[in-house]
């Protein structure tokens, strides 16, 4: 453990977990040095201890996956031969460990569910990567990008690689292919009107349109869709951030129509 100043602004996302000081915990930088803090306001000088150690988050130093096949290497085609020489170390399930890319998207084809999810992303939203992730994971037939096509990958953590992902320029282009697929919009937001998810029976060929942190859903997604559920809150936020509110309609959606049976 080294106690030395920590500039707050010069603050690396990820590098060990700082505690103690006055301010909240934060990531430390790579190497010590002085600068001023910047919190709520305040500035100043404020003397940290750094412990050397991943925090309570996934991203940790430790390998995960598994390493070379042991023995005779299988022969299956969907077996990729550099992961079965080198090892597997991707996020995926153990089912599909040493298996190529395409085959695993190939396999996941055969598992998808009818629904579709749809986010906003007019000013470059950071919880696309996440909705992503839980699409991936809640095996959703596709995931549909409305406005600006670049948004953050990070939080999908690779999963986008297996998950069909789709984008629109407006929503009037993604109304179109709703229409054309057959998907009822099913719009989220905790607006006059909405109706509560938790007494929602969704539809099985729903789209679920999810508006921008901050702004929520454009009038324009609104006037379009066939209901606007709302989640139950009972605390003094106005509201729930993005991400985690496509996690919670994707599960009732899930609670409601899938076969939990076949769930890894």
């Amino acid at each position: 453990t080294e106690i030395y100043t920590l500039s707050l602004h010069d603050a690396l996302p990820i590098c060990g977990r700082v505690v103690g000081g006055d301010l909240p915990a934060v990531a430390a930088p790579a190497a010590p040095e002085r600068g001023p803090a910047r919190h709520a306001g305040l500035t100043g000088f404020y003397r940290y201890r750094v412990i050397d150690e991943p925090g309570p988050t996934e991203w940790t130093t430790s390998e995960v996956g598994v390493g070379p096949w042991p023995g005779e290497p299988p022969t299956d085609s969907r077996y990729d031969p550099e992961l079965l020489a080198g090892g597997d170390r991707r996020n995926v399930v153990d089912a599909y460990r040493y298996w190529r890319r395409d085959a695993i998207v190939a396999d996941l084809d055969t598992r998808r569910h009818p629904f579709h999810v749809a986010i906003e992303n007019f000013q470059h939203d950071h919880n696309i990567g996440t909705v992503v992730r839980t699409a991936n994971a809640f095996a959703a037939r596709a995931v549909h990008i409305v406005g600006r096509r670049r948004w953050n990958r990070r939080g999908a953590m690779v999963t986008d690689r297996y998950q069909h992902v789709t984008h629109h320029p407006d929503v009037p282009s993604l109304l179109a292919y709703a229409r054309d697929a057959g998907l009822l919009v099913v719009a989220v937001d905790n607006t006059p009107g909405s109706v509560r998810l938790e007494r929602t029976t969704l539809p099985r060929n729903a789209l679920l349109l999810f508006g921008q942190e901050g702004p929520g859903l454009t009038a324009q997604a609104h006037a379009a869709a066939e209901v606007v559920v709302s989640i139950a809150q009972f605390g003094s936020t106005r509201s729930i951030n993005a991400g985690v509110a496509a996690g919670i309609v994707m599960h009732a959606w899930v609670r409601q129509h899938a076969d939990v049976d076949r769930a890894w």
